[in-house]
């Protein structure tokens, strides 16, 4: 059994331990209200752009342009959004297992990341690595996604990537935060909810362009991966606070449970103690006697 010590020591640096979640608890609290009112207030326009998208090419038809059909061969490029540092529950995680035990083959794909975690997960299991982009992630700022926007974009005109994807955590509520891959290029009408809410009548309403299709691509589709990018980086910083948020909240309530416990154990020890000395001292007043 331990001893009087080693208990109170060990509750000692375990109350220390809580006193620290507490901290990150509160922190997070305050960070998730400010993110969380930032992924509501963007989440209207990311929905849009991707709905106006996707309904726009239903209507068109058969659109011949790099964006739609593309001709390149290339590696398939993923954007990677985690966080920076842990102590989030299973929040770096699933999205990692999003990418490694999904479809798309390693030899396959080239990752960017936004997030050391997912950098240097992606790293041990040998994936090819693009650009470190983990800064973007701290404050996300729309003018960040364009940038990212464009170096993604000039790789796929050159034919060095044929395909983006987009791996992040969608902020449903403040406990359910959902992984997510979604396909950003080449762009494709959807045969889910998007293609659902579009009747057959609209989709046979013919759509003209002005200027000509190839110009229209060109000028609404950068917009289009920007504010998805751009989307998928706040919903995934509300996601990753929510999701601390839960892990410092069940660290600080283990840690309760357990200085309870110990401070049983403790009571118990020291009783033990205090009764084996009152036998020490019967039994040697005994003896003089």
């Amino acid at each position: 059994m331990a001893s009087m010590r080693d208990i109170k020591r060990r509750k000692s640096s375990i109350q220390s331990t809580q006193q620290i979640t507490k901290a990150m608890k509160l922190v997070s609290t305050v960070k998730l209200q400010r993110s969380k009112q930032h992924a509501i207030d963007s989440r209207d326009y990311f929905s849009y752009m991707y709905r106006t998208v996707q309904s726009m090419l239903a209507k068109a038809g058969t659109i011949n342009h790099p964006f739609v059909n593309p001709s390149g061969t290339g590696k398939k490029a993923v954007i990677m959004i985690t966080g920076n540092r842990g102590l989030a529950g299973g929040y770096n995680s699933n999205v990692i297992k999003l990418i490694t035990r999904g479809e798309l083959r390693k030899e396959d794909l080239i990752v960017y990341t936004l997030g050391r975690k997912g950098r240097e997960a992606m790293s041990r299991y040998g994936y090819e690595l693009a650009d470190d982009y983990s800064d973007m992630i701290d404050a996300p700022e729309y003018v960040d996604a364009m940038r990212l926007c464009a170096v993604l974009l000039n790789s796929f005109r050159s034919g060095e990537i044929s395909e983006i994807y987009l791996a992040y955590t969608r902020f449903k509520n403040t406990v359910v935060h959902e992984p997510v891959l979604m396909k950003l290029l080449p762009v494709e009408a959807q045969e889910n909810e998007t293609a659902e809410e579009t009747t057959k009548q609209e989709v046979s309403v013919p759509m003209n362009f002005e200027p000509r299709e190839e110009e229209a691509l060109e000028m609404i589709i950068p917009k289009y991966i920007t504010s998805l990018i751009y989307g998928g980086m706040v919903e995934s910083v509300a996601s990753e606070n929510g999701a601390r948020m839960q892990a410092m909240d069940s660290a600080t309530s283990n840690a309760a449970e357990m200085i309870d416990k110990l401070t049983l154990q403790y009571n118990r020890v020291r009783q033990g103690s205090i009764t084996q000395e009152l036998t020490e001292i019967i039994a040697g007043a005994e003896a003089i006697s």
